[in-house]
């Protein structure tokens, strides 16, 4: 226990503690950037990019090997990286752009090319004489056990930047995604704004490549947002909580990994961030699937008991084993099934306000279309009581041997 409560305190050590805030900065500034991505439904440019960064990680991982027979230099990694998802980034957005196949296809053509070009380059370094190798593959799934300081305070300070960055331009990056039109007439660029989203979103994959991996990191930047938009409709709130949670994962992930010798941080963080979206995919309260199973319920309840009020009002038998428990439970029926007076008075209220309802919809269809009461809600609750007094007045009256 006291290894974990020194993880969870940041106590476990200096470079632990380090690793653990960048992670945290990262999932944040990509929970963040992802949320304008999601919104702007570009979410599969990501996964093009992350993969477009292999090619350029090779190289630099060459360049770097030739000039001090050591590739692991982690700028000229990260530089390389860059500008390889650069060259990605631009030709999924000439391809798309310049030709007739839509953004999917060019982010499959882009993303498979990329990746298959930077597989070769590391079958060819695996034959080169230079040292590091091995922990060049730690680039494909993350590897924060071997970091070193200075590349976890680079990591940390990147990802600070970052957030900054995207906080400094969340209200141009929310006007283009809801209403890129309008943000033209208020003398928005919505193309700059649009490559700056995207290269924002690109930086976030390239500092997350030691963290998580050029394969996983696609998740932090859609996993949050995701998850997020359970909680809230409201956007600047969706992108706070998705920095929340992005933050939030990469705290649980690196824990995680360091209490527990030989479990890979990168799969960890993304498997937290996973973990907290089954949890608000079951149990948030407006969009969960508990919600929705218990909201499906009391429609079905009502449902019934409206049906079963009017089926006492017209003197119909009730089979519907739900319809005669509700009747009972709220005390409209006897044991024997006989209607009680206040189950009289009710039924004849249902009746009226059916009656009520269906005149509004003979007489203003238009305006009922727009209504989602559905019969159930009462007619008080939806209507003025002017509206409700023409309509009383414009109903015809009961027919000879009616109730």
């Amino acid at each position: 226990m006291e290894i974990w409560w020194r993880a969870l305190t940041f106590t476990l050590g200096y470079n632990t503690s380090l690793v653990t805030v960048g992670s945290m900065l990262l999932g944040a500034a990509g929970g963040m950037i992802g949320s304008f991505v999601l919104l702007r439904k570009r979410s599969l440019v990501s996964d093009a990019i992350s993969h477009a960064t292999l090619p350029g990680l090779a190289l630099g991982f060459i360049l770097a090997g030739l000039w001090q027979g050591d590739g692991r230099w982690l700028p000229g990694l990260l530089l390389g990286a860059a500008l390889s998802a650069a060259v990605g980034l631009w030709a999924v957005q000439t391809i798309s752009a310049r030709t007739r196949l839509g953004e999917d296809a060019a982010i499959g053509a882009v993303l498979s090319s990329f990746f298959a070009f930077g597989v070769v380059l590391i079958t060819v370094i695996q034959s080169m004489q230079v040292t590091g190798q091995a922990g060049l593959t730690g680039y494909l799934v993350g590897a924060t056990a071997g970091m070193l300081a200075a590349e976890a305070q680079l990591i940390a300070l990147c990802a600070l930047g970052l957030l900054l960055a995207i906080f400094v331009m969340r209200r141009s990056f929310l006007l283009v995604c809801f209403d890129a039109e309008f943000a033209r007439t208020q003398g928005v660029s919505t193309g700059r704004v649009d490559l700056l989203m995207l290269l924002l979103l690109m930086a976030v994959v390239v500092i997350g490549l030691k963290v998580t991996g050029l394969i996983l990191i696609v998740a932090l930047a859609i996993i949050p947002p995701v998850t997020a938009r359970f909680w809230t409709d409201r956007p600047l709130r969706m992108v706070a909580l998705a920095a929340l949670l992005g933050a939030a994962a990469g705290y649980l992930g690196v824990t995680l990994s360091s209490v527990q010798e030989g479990l890979p941080t990168g799969p960890l963080i993304v498997l937290a961030a996973f973990a907290l979206f089954m949890v608000s995919f079951l149990f948030s309260p407006w969009r969960g699937v508990l919600a929705a199973l218990l909201a499906y319920q009391r429609f079905r309840r009502r449902v019934h008991l409206r049906q079963g009020l009017l089926a006492l009002a017209r003197e119909e038998s009730i089979f519907d084993n739900l319809t005669l428990k509700l009747l009972r439970r709220q005390g409209y029926i006897r044991r024997d099934g006989v209607a009680t007076l206040p189950g009289r008075a009710a039924a004849r209220d249902a009746e009226h306000e059916e009656r009520l309802w269906a005149l509004y919809r003979e007489r203003h269809p238009d305006d009922a279309l727009q209504q989602e009461h559905s019969g159930l809600t009462p007619i008080a609750q939806v209507l003025s009581p002017d509206a409700i007094m023409a309509l009383e007045a414009q109903l015809p009256s009961r027919p000879e041997g009616g109730r």
